[in-house]
């Protein structure tokens, strides 16, 4: 190899042997010094960050520019790295989405041994909260027993409100569940006060416990004032304390399937609960080709004035050939139909899946 080729990269030592000598005089047979070559290794070159399909990148931007409403959507790949976003970093309402940071609180506490899900939990009536929670109707006398693991099927599956707030109470409260976004770096996640001063504060209300039986809690919002009620809409749209960014969901999702937050019995556990979801079956699912899965948490907000406030799926989308995708799409707030809102979820699927190959 030609000595050029070699001094890119690699310093050339040449060491000169003295002459041996005896008596101070040189000897006849001394040697012809020899020279060596010293040669440093050279750093690999840092491989390149793949880009993402320039169509499935346009396809997302449009999408977003052409929605009425205030959202954002974020795509990453799992395997390969690339996000594509519009307004992907935009802080939105999760919702019931939020129920994922608490379902990864409870499995981080099982990996660290501080729970299982067979450990049994109690629900009594002074734990129901508002709104959508199917396990009121067991809880009798004095209460209703499950274990941990009903509990996140519960919460995960139907989205029930009670069983998650119970969850979060049963692991240490929002406190807890802050710590872990914050030590697992999940980037611009907030997570927020529990179920019932969300709502009744988005509501422009103050929680009491009566208001998780009969219909309460909607007479008492209807009592309020008009402009009171949409005074603390948009206070909360402006500034949500469970907002989220979508490149983040879409960020933490891909860390999750890739086994980077939880063990992998937690991380299958986790994923295969959330393909079980029988929520929001004409969102993002409502493209989902046949021989690709898909696990999602959906989220939804309050309606006041034809505005919602949070209308949301997020979740891992799963190729035939075990490549996959993490998608977050948000509608912070909307006045866009309910169908208008699904359309645009399953295009931002579709989307995906036509540019898989690419």
């Amino acid at each position: 190899m030609r000595r050029s080729r070699r001094l890119g990269a690699a310093l050339m030592l040449a060491i000169t042997l003295g002459s041996c000598s005896h008596g101070g005089q040189q000897t006849a047979d001394a040697l012809t010094p020899p020279s060596y070559e010293l040669i440093l290794p050279i750093p690999p070159r840092a491989s390149r960050p793949v880009a993402p399909p320039q169509a499935l990148a346009a396809n997302v931007a449009a999408l977003g520019a052409n929605f009425h409403g205030k959202l954002g959507i974020a795509v990453s790949s799992v395997d390969r790295g690339w996000t594509v976003q519009s307004n992907g970093d935009t802080r939105l309402p999760q919702q019931s989405v939020s129920k994922l940071w608490v379902a990864m609180t409870v499995l981080d506490f099982r990996d660290a041994g501080r729970l299982r899900l067979e450990d049994p939990v109690t629900i009594r009536r002074e734990d129901l909260t508002l709104f959508h929670q199917p396990v009121a109707a067991l809880v009798k006398g004095d209460g209703y027993v499950a274990t941990v693991g009903e509990l996140l099927r519960r919460a995960l599956t139907m989205s029930d409100n009670t069983c998650n707030d119970r969850l979060l109470q049963y692991v240490g409260g929002p406190g807890a569940v802050r710590a872990f976004i914050a030590r697992k770096r999940l980037g611009d996640i907030r997570f927020g006060p529990g179920e019932r001063v969300l709502q009744s504060e988005t509501a422009g209300l103050e929680w009491k416990p009566e208001f998780s039986f009969g219909d309460a809690f909607n007479r008492a919002r209807d009592r309020l004032p008009r402009a009171d009620r949409i005074a603390a809409f948009d206070r909360y749209v402006a500034n949500p304390p469970d907002g989220a960014a979508p490149s983040a969901i879409a960020g933490a999702l891909a860390r999750l399937k890739r086994g980077e937050l939880l063990s992998r019995s937690s991380t299958e556990y986790l994923i295969g609960t959330m393909e079980s979801s029988r929520t929001g079956k004409q969102r993002l699912r409502g493209a989902v080709p046949a021989g690709w899965s898909f696990g999602h948490k959906t989220g939804t907000g309050q309606d006041l004035a034809g505005r919602t406030a949070g209308y949301n799926d997020v979740g891992v989308l799963i190729a035939p050939d075990g490549r996959s995708y993490s998608l977050a799409v948000m509608i912070g707030d909307t006045p866009r139909p309910i169908a208008e809102r699904q359309a645009l979820m399953q295009a931002v699927v579709a989307a995906v899946v036509m540019n898989h190959g690419a």
